[in-house]
């Protein structure tokens, strides 16, 4: 990796670099609207980033974030552990295949291990083969399946559906 990038993790102070953060999650994912047209105002991002239950990791380039990690600690049931949810990834085109994503979930191990977390987990898209890549050196692969169920609006909807 190129030593000019520093990789941190993100606290409640650090809005405004999150707000860069996910101005590259949007250029990335080739999705501005999701990640930059309705970003949630400065005291929820504070929150977000000071709960214990969510983490950001910036890639930073002479002060610019070139990539970015965000995800969410699963406190388990089962046993007296937690899990994380690498949510998403990204690193800008320009400083791809550097090493930046690699170094960002360096950082998130070194983390996870200080806090005790039993292990990492991440989902890859089929077709998405520099992700797969990069999560297939780094750990087991599972192939599951993965369904998105969008909540009714209304009891009505579901149990109008049902019948």
């Amino acid at each position: 990796m190129n030593a000019t990038v520093v990789v941190r993790a993100l606290a409640s102070a650090d809005v405004p670099l999150m707000r860069r953060m996910l101005d590259v999650f949007g250029v990335a994912f080739g999705d501005r609207a999701t990640y930059c047209d309705c970003q949630p105002d400065d005291e929820y991002l504070e929150r977000l980033l000071g709960s214990g239950g969510f983490l950001a990791i910036a890639a930073l380039h002479e002060g610019a974030v070139v990539g970015g990690l965000a995800g969410y600690v699963l406190t388990k049931f089962e046993q007296r552990r937690s899990e994380f949810y690498i949510y998403d990834l990204a690193v800008a085109e320009a400083h791809r295949r550097k090493g930046v994503a690699t170094a960002m979930i360096a950082e998130l191990e070194r983390i996870a291990s200080e806090r005790g977390i039993h292990v990492i987990f991440v989902q890859a898209d089929h077709g998405d083969d520099p992700a797969i890549a990069l999560y297939s050196k780094l750990g087991l692969r599972e192939d599951v399946l993965h369904f998105d169920i969008a909540p009714p609006r209304s009891l009505t909807e579901r149990h109008g559906a049902e019948r």
